[in-house]
């Protein structure tokens, strides 16, 4: 990627990380992926929320590190997991920020789950 450009959220494009009061889990091929009660939610501008779980509440040995990477302008280089469960692979389902910008620090090392990758991504009250 040759323009790794840096923004700054701000009223043009705000971005706000929030703990989830909330337990949330995470489902594919009925396996429980995540499991937490310590998710952070990112909102970004019109885009949909997203649940930022801790590694330590997710099942890790479902997942395989992909090659493939993205960028944003406001939150960083971002690496991609795979789910594997039996012989069922969902593609790059998890994406992750180990070094994102400093605005959005609190989602550093955290996993972040697309949801019409899995079968479900769970809030209820804990």
């Amino acid at each position: 990627m040759s323009d790794k450009s840096i923004k700054f959220p701000g009223p043009d494009h705000p971005i706000t990380i929030d703990r989830n009061p909330e337990r949330v889990v995470v489902k594919l091929g009925g396996r429980v992926v995540a499991d937490t009660r310590n998710a952070l939610i990112l909102r970004e501008a019109s885009y949909p929320s997203v649940q930022y779980i801790p590694r330590e509440d997710v099942d890790m040995s479902l997942l395989e590190r992909s090659d493939h990477t993205s960028h944003c302008p406001y939150k960083g280089d971002a690496s991609f997991y795979s789910i594997a469960i039996g012989d069922q692979l969902s593609k790059n389902a998890v994406w992750t920020y180990e070094d994102p910008h400093a605005a959005v620090a609190d989602i550093r090392n955290r996993l972040a789950f697309y949801p019409d990758r899995v079968d479900s991504i769970e809030e209820s009250r804990p």
